[in-house]
């Protein structure tokens, strides 16, 4: 594929991927595009369907992943979630940088496919202050906070390994980490950038 190289982003929920995004594309406007996820669970409230996600029913899913027309997908607290090939296509026809926001499983997925992504995992601190981030939330129940809690201890574990990641960002302090998430991406930019002129 040509153009600027996707992008991988993950990290546990919680750790901060969402708001380094938000920023980045705020500060860099016309130059990333999101592949927007498919998902089998419930909107939440605010959220538009082809925006934040494709909200489609189990089968229709199932279906489309049986035809080979996603690059990952994953089972979490019994919803699915997946990144079809023409959500990724759709934004680097618009020649931005593509930006997939997957879990770990969603990596590995991912690592056996010929997308050749830049891959980034964005971590917090601590287990502690992850908890108190997603507690604070208060968009949990008791059950699904403590699954996001474990996923997260396996994420954190596989993070380490080497080759899995081009770069670990620690987002104990968010000037820092926004800043380390430009430095990674600043060659990505300049050719969108270049492009446009």
């Amino acid at each position: 594929m040509s153009g600027p190289r996707p992008v991988v982003l993950s990290g546990p929920s919680g750790a901060g991927k969402s708001t380094l995004l938000k920023r980045l594309m705020k500060e860099y406007e016309g130059v990333f595009g999101f592949s927007v996820s498919h998902t089998t669970r419930n909107p939440r409230p605010g959220e538009e369907d082809g925006k934040d996600y494709h909200f489609v029913t189990r089968e229709n899913m199932q279906e489309g992943i049986d035809k080979g027309e996603f690059i990952e997908n994953a089972e979490f607290s019994g919803n699915m979630y997946g990144t079809s090939k023409s959500s990724i296509e759709d934004v680097q026809a618009q020649n931005l940088i593509c930006i997939l926001d997957v879990d770990i499983q969603g990596v590995q997925n991912i690592k056996k496919t010929d997308l050749n992504p830049i891959y980034i995992s964005i971590q917090p601190p601590s287990m502690e202050i992850l908890e108190k981030r997603l507690r604070d939330r208060q968009t949990e129940t008791e059950e699904s906070l403590q699954k996001r809690l474990e996923a997260a201890r396996i994420d954190m574990e596989l993070s380490k390994e080497p080759g899995v990641f081009d770069i670990v960002i620690i987002n104990d302090d968010l000037e820092g980490a926004y800043e380390k998430l430009k430095s990674v991406l600043v060659e990505e930019i300049q050719k969108v950038q270049d492009a446009k002129k």
